[in-house]
């Protein structure tokens, strides 16, 4: 028999939730079918058979919180089926002349009675209330909830316990209740909700972007672009570009040039923070951040000054194809040095970005708006505006270099042909 054991799964990943089991108790598995998918705070985990087998006992169920190294079931080694009952109808005859044999069949009652157990209550409990219930010997269909939608939390399974071991409550309890009914039905009305489990990634996004907020001195300024050449250029240059790379020429090329560009310029902010010292990074892989359906996540454009406007577009369309289908790789998400992200894909016109730390430096985008732009003294035109902010970490990166950072991936912008030169 072999333990099923939670991977080491990279980088400053300790923890995982079991999202959903694969086969059941008493399924045969060969060598490399997926047992289990764990879920961690960065991407979703598939854990295969190492051995083909017999899954003989799970031991942590749908929902549970599991740590790197731990067991989490067992798996019996062979062609499977040998533990199961298929073994004890050839056995039937010499249950005749060898004692013994009685004793093969009494072990399958245990997991058969366990295992309504789990899956009743993985449907109808958290995996809090099931350990407690447990415990304390409870039976969770006895327990009342207080949730709309019947889900049986910790809480439950305690007021249940105090209830049981208060027996002189439930007549004094039942006393002014039943006054209070007619008063109920008349004013008391029950208003519809729905509470759903915070998945793991959503949790960790949130730890995160409050330990940002308080572990850094975060300060951000703000700008505006005249999107007027880059448009122009879009416009006259799109058909040829995706005739020649197979992919459309967006804004996120012209952005990423730009910060790699400014990061050159002013590499601290191409940095992080290590105790009392500051780590200059010499390369630049940008981090760009996706909206998924399990949460936002950082994907990593690669050695983003090496690159060219197709290789970037590219790249940025694999990667946030990968997040939407949920089949990211941790090597895709790890390593970045400055992260930009674009609120205007969503309509947003102005916001404070948070920093994806340990980066001290994030750009955020917004949407492209006609507003009127005085020209010179004497003329007013309309154009395509941008407003880009810069939070950063003002424990190394001083006001004044901040700005002038934005000033410089600005101008740059504003005038596209620049990249060429200055990539």
């Amino acid at each position: 028999m072999s333990e099923i054991k939670v991977p080491a799964m990279g980088e400053s990943i300790t923890e995982g939730t079991v999202s959903r089991w694969m086969v059941k108790e008493g399924d045969t598995v060969n060598q490399g079918d997926v047992l289990l998918e764990l879920e961690t705070d960065k991407v979703n985990i598939e854990i295969s058979a190492e051995e083909s087998g017999v899954l003989e006992k799970i031991i942590r169920q749908e929902g549970e919180t599991v740590e790197i190294g731990e067991t989490i079931g067992t798996l019996s080694a062979g062609s499977g089926g040998g533990s199961g009952a298929p073994a004890s109808e050839p056995a039937a005859e010499e249950k005749k002349a060898v004692t013994p044999a009685p004793e093969a069949p009494t072990p399958p009652p245990a997991p058969v009675a366990a295992a309504p157990e789990s899956s009743d209550s993985a449907k109808t409990a958290s995996p809090s209330a099931r350990k407690l219930a447990r415990e304390r010997g409870i039976e969770l269909d006895q327990v009342q909830s207080k949730d709309p939608i019947g889900r049986v939390y910790q809480d439950d399974v305690k007021s249940h316990n105090n209830q049981a071991q208060a027996p002189a409550a439930p007549p004094a309890s039942k006393a002014p209740a039943t006054p209070s009914a007619p008063a109920a039905g008349s004013s008391t009305y029950t208003k519809p909700v729905e509470r759903q489990r915070m998945s793991r990634r959503r949790a960790t996004i949130a730890k995160r972007l409050v330990e940002a907020q308080q572990t850094a001195a975060m300060l951000t300024t703000f700008n505006e672009v005249d999107m007027t050449a880059i448009m122009d250029v879009r416009k006259r240059r799109k058909d040829k570009f995706k005739e020649k790379h197979e992919i459309n020429l967006g804004f996120m090329s012209f952005f990423t040039k730009a910060v790699v560009g400014a990061l050159k310029k002013f590499p601290t902010i191409n940095a992080e923070i290590d105790g009392e010292d500051v780590v200059l990074k010499k390369y630049y892989d940008i981090g760009i951040a996706v909206s998924a359906k399990e949460g936002l996540v950082v994907p990593v454009v690669r050695d983003a000054d090496r690159l060219g406007f197709a290789e970037i577009e590219k790249s940025i369309a694999d990667l946030a194809s990968k997040a939407r289908s949920n089949t990211l790789a941790l090597s895709d998400l790890q390593g970045g040095t400055f992260t930009i992200t674009n609120g205007g894909t969503f309509g947003s016109l102005l916001s404070t970005p948070i920093l994806n730390t340990p980066q001290v430096g994030i750009l955020g985008m917004h949407k492209i708006q006609l507003r009127p732009v005085a020209i010179d003294a004497e003329r007013m035109e309309n154009r395509p505006m941008m407003y880009i902010a810069l939070s950063y970490d003002h424990r190394i990166i001083d006001g004044s270099e901040a700005v002038r950072f934005l000033v410089t991936v600005k101008e740059l912008l504003e005038d596209p042909e620049s990249l060429l030169i200055e990539g």
